[in-house]
């Protein structure tokens, strides 16, 4: 099963789909920068989202 993280600023749910990288529902891409933080690919936003860590055994 996929993580599911929120993006808080952009009222979204996104689908991490590596370690650093995840897509919302309408295709766009999003980069971790850190656990509550990404970067829109497109657009270069920053967005509080929810924690996204870095484990691996999830």
């Amino acid at each position: 099963m996929k993580k599911l993280i929120f993006d808080i600023d952009g009222g979204k749910i996104v689908t991490v789909i590596s370690n650093n990288m995840a897509v919302d529902f309408e295709g766009g891409f999003m980069t971790r920068m850190s656990d509550n933080m990404a970067m829109d690919m497109q657009s270069g936003d920053i967005y509080n989202i929810s924690s996204w860590s870095n484990d691996d055994d999830e």
